[in-house]
């Protein structure tokens, strides 16, 4: 809990930048291209990682190699960097002709050394989390984003509003310069300063390169560049598949990818705790798989899991009326994305949850094979249907990406890893949600009142907790904090 709720601070810092950019970029194109950018970066962050973050997870308790392991991981990266990024600083023109941002090689530029920069700082990131560090790793990263937060306020707010009445202001700002530009500049320095906060781990990382343990490694690893390729094109090369395929202008196409993008954001809630538990779930897989019975408990946080999310996935798509003003009116036209959106990032959570059947047993391919399935179907899904829906068939190409993937995940894992997890119980909770949904939905349409639909909407959250809670009695009875009130309860009953 404590390492998921720090890192869920630095997350949720950083979507302050969200209502910031969409309520003071002039145009909604500007956001779609930001939009593009980023939904590049994830994915030469899975190339240049090539998996060796959940590779040194899993070689953490080898204690034969553990001596040189992390200067080994760490050595690879950065050499690796060294020519991954040559690579990509001869072929900036190509690199912006796929997203269509040629015209801009400055943010190529800029670009191409944030991901060199965030590539440096994944193994000593990485050795925080083995080490179960959570404040040093929060820290670096809440000290970046805030340094994120308050230079993107400066350049895309203050410097327009004081360019004309300070002069100091002309030293720093261009208003011919894109604004987009100086974004992607603040979020350089981000990386910068907090890969300069991690000194502490990089100075101790020793002239020491195990071979033998790097090619295990790779071994290891190699497929699970497939399994981030795949997650990358399920989560954000829905953005460029949307500028590619979308009939119209490039200025329209682009809109609609910011319209999305904005949209998207509005999954805030789990989103969040989806990343802050994959972020501190891997490790404690691996060392949970050393005790006895760890099957019993991955099933027991699978369930938790998913009734947590089940009451998030009511807390945001009841409340939309409130949630859309973290984004700007301009693009309030796509919230009809946001459930479907709220339910892929469900299945994309869970199968975060079953993919520790293919760690454990040392089956990364199958997670390659499995996430590259999930891949073919949101491709498949956009290609056919971009053109005639636009940004709605995104949003259903991830969900049926990530259902398919959760589905896969857990045939193979019951097979090769089995996991006695609660199917019928959580499979109910989903549907139960959704029908909620669909309830508040159909009320809110007869009677179109915004105070009647929060009422209606806070009424029914209450009574699905109160069923969760009457259902998993026993289960909540054992937990160290919320247990004493069931036991007071069962104590008056």
């Amino acid at each position: 809990m404590w390492y998921g709720g720090s890192t869920i601070a630095a997350r949720f810092l950083n979507y302050i930048l969200t209502p910031l950019l969409t309520w003071n970029l002039a145009e909604i194109s500007d956001y779609g291209k930001i939009g593009l950018i980023y939904s590049l970066i994830p994915v030469f962050n899975v190339l240049f990682t090539y998996g060796f973050e959940t590779a040194y997870f899993r070689f953490a308790g080898n204690k034969e190699g553990n001596k040189n392991l992390y200067s080994t991981a760490a050595f690879s990266l950065f050499f690796s960097t060294l020519l991954f990024t040559g690579i990509l600083w001869l072929n900036q023109h190509l690199l912006g002709q796929s997203i269509g941002l040629e015209e801009f090689p400055t943010i190529i530029k800029i670009m191409i050394l944030i991901i060199a920069v965030d590539t440096l700082a994944a193994i000593p990131f990485a050795r925080l989390r083995q080490d179960g560090r959570p404040i040093k790793y929060a820290s670096a990263k809440i000290v970046g984003i805030i340094a994120n937060v308050i230079l993107t306020w400066f350049f895309i707010k203050y410097c327009p509003d004081n360019y004309k009445t300070q002069k100091w202001v002309a030293s720093v700002y261009d208003p011919s310069t894109s604004a987009v530009t100086y974004v992607v500049f603040a979020n350089l320095i981000q990386s910068v300063i907090t890969l300069l906060f991690l000194f502490r781990e990089i100075f101790q990382i020793r002239f020491a390169f195990n071979v033998q343990l790097w090619k295990q490694m790779m071994l290891y690893a190699l497929p699970l560049i497939l399994v981030g390729m795949g997650g990358v094109i399920n989560d954000t090369m829905n953005r460029i598949m949307l500028r590619w395929w979308l009939p119209g202008t490039e200025a329209f196409r682009e809109s609609q990818v910011g319209i999305f993008n904005a949209c998207a954001k509005l999954a805030i809630l789990i989103t969040l705790f989806v990343q802050a538990f994959k972020m501190s779930a891997e490790p404690f897989f691996f060392k949970q798989a050393e005790a006895g019975n760890p099957q019993r408990v991955y099933a027991r946080i699978m369930k938790f899991f998913v009734i947590i999310l089940s009451v998030m996935f009511l807390a945001v798509s009841l409340f939309i009326p409130i949630w859309k003003y973290f984004i700007g009116p301009k693009y309030w036209q796509g919230l009809g994305v946001v459930p479907i959106l709220l339910m892929a990032n469900i299945f994309l959570g869970i199968y975060y949850n079953l993919t520790v059947w293919y760690k454990l047993s040392n089956k990364t391919i199958y997670g390659a094979w499995i996430t590259l399935f999930g891949s073919a179907i949101s491709v498949l899904i956009n290609y056919i249907f971009i053109p005639h829906f636009g940004l709605m068939a995104c949003a259903w190409g991830t969900f049926a990406a990530y259902g398919s993937m959760l589905l896969l995940s857990n045939y193979f894992g019951q097979k090769y890893y089995r996991i006695p997890y609660a199917w019928k119980k959580l499979i109910a909770y989903l549907v139960i949600v959704t029908v909620i949904f669909f309830i508040h939905k159909g009320t809110t349409y007869l009677y179109p009142n915004k105070y009647f639909s929060f009422a209606i909407a806070t009424f029914l959250v209450f009574i699905y907790c109160r069923f969760i809670a009457l259902v998993e009695y026993k289960e909540f009875a054992k937990l160290p904090v919320v247990g004493k009130y069931f036991l007071r309860k069962s104590d008056t009953v």
